[in-house]
């Protein structure tokens, strides 16, 4: 049985991508909920694949239903097609729309196939994700809860004033507990200045 790799790249930036493995039997709606579950969307809009070539021009349709608009050729429906069978080549790309009022876009490319499945893998399964994804509803929270993450990781928390110990204002501290230092050594008091 051959496991498909596919990358699904935001259109819109190429360095926020998903991994997605599946089985070539399973059928485009499993990949089109795989897609879904991988970028945090809800699955409450209308969806479509298109059959694509290196240009990214849009091919034969793969719906998720029939809808109420004009087709070229009827399309294919996602239930009822399976992914092995509009597989043309070995680096096949697919373009993937999602919600067409706000027209999220998709790129889905074939990056691997491996005749070994892992036994320890649900399909389809994200492999990989990189980049932070889109918020589908607006940027209400551009990083949302993911801020915890990017700050632990950066350790922000530490910046938070936005100024080190290095620098100018590092030598004036040193040299202010000096003279506090000193100053208690002498043995003199304040009455004493």
């Amino acid at each position: 049985m051959a496991i498909l790799k596919f990358r699904v790249y935001l259109e819109e930036d190429d360095a926020v991508y998903r991994d997605i493995v599946i089985k070539h039997t399973q059928s485009f709606a499993d990949l089109h909920f795989a897609i879904l579950k991988a970028y945090e969307f809800d699955n409450k809009h209308q969806a479509t694949f298109f059959r694509s070539n290196d240009n990214w021009q849009r091919g034969r349709e793969i719906s998720f239903e029939k809808y109420d608009k004009n087709y070229v050729a009827p399309p294919l429906i996602m239930v009822e097609t399976l992914i092995g069978s509009e597989i043309r080549d070995t680096n096949q790309k697919f373009v993937y729309l999602y919600d067409f009022d706000k027209s999220w876009s998709f790129l889905v490319e074939l990056i691997n196939v491996s005749k070994e499945e892992n036994p320890k893998i649900t399909y389809p399964s994200m492999t990989r994700a990189e980049g932070i994804g889109p918020q589908q509803y607006g940027t209400k929270s551009l990083l949302g809860n993911k801020f915890a993450d990017i700050e632990e990781k950066y350790d922000l928390a530490d910046a938070a004033e936005g100024f080190g110990k290095e620098g100018e204002g590092a030598e004036e501290d040193d040299e202010e507990k000096e003279s506090e230092e000193s100053f208690g050594e002498e043995g003199g008091t304040e009455e004493d200045f």
